[in-house]
């Protein structure tokens, strides 16, 4: 059955195209986030290791709230490894295993990728249900880039 959300199929494509890439996006970072949690060593083990797991649980949470804000306007969600591989805008390091700082810095670096790139699709989207969300995704990264920021001081 077709939606009647008062929004041209036009722009419903073009939010659905804007939150496919940023569920490819919170994909790649839960990825990268568990693999942290899972692999962090050294003199704040444990500390870090709660950290990551809170972050973790938070993006889980957006994960399903973009991949149902997309199924809300009709469309079906991407949901394979690939297709998030080849969407996201957020780099991988396989085989590679940081050290904490370094875990730190490329987890705030990434947060602050994806903040930068939802206030574009902010300003490029047309329709303010996604737009009201991606608002909210955006606090949710700002408050995670303050934290980890603040192990870097």
């Amino acid at each position: 059955m077709a939606t009647k959300l008062g929004i041209s199929e036009e722009n419903i494509k073009k939010s659905v195209n804007m939150l496919s890439v940023a569920l490819a996006d919170e994909m790649t970072l839960y990825v990268k986030t568990r693999k942290f949690h899972w692999n962090v060593s050294g003199p704040s083990f444990m500390e870090m290791h709660l950290l990551f797991e809170g972050q973790y649980k938070i993006l889980e949470e957006v994960i399903d709230e973009i991949a149902e804000r997309i199924n809300k306007l009709g469309s079906h969600t991407i949901g394979t490894m690939e297709e998030f591989g080849k969407t996201t805008r957020l780099k991988e390091t396989p085989g590679k295993y940081p050290a904490q700082k370094d875990m730190i810095k490329e987890l705030l670096a990434d947060h602050e990728t994806l903040i930068v790139a939802l206030r574009k699709d902010i300003d490029e989207d047309s329709d303010v249900g996604t737009t009201d969300y991606f608002t909210k995704v955006i606090q949710e990264h700002e408050t995670i880039a303050w934290k980890l920021r603040r192990y870097l001081n």
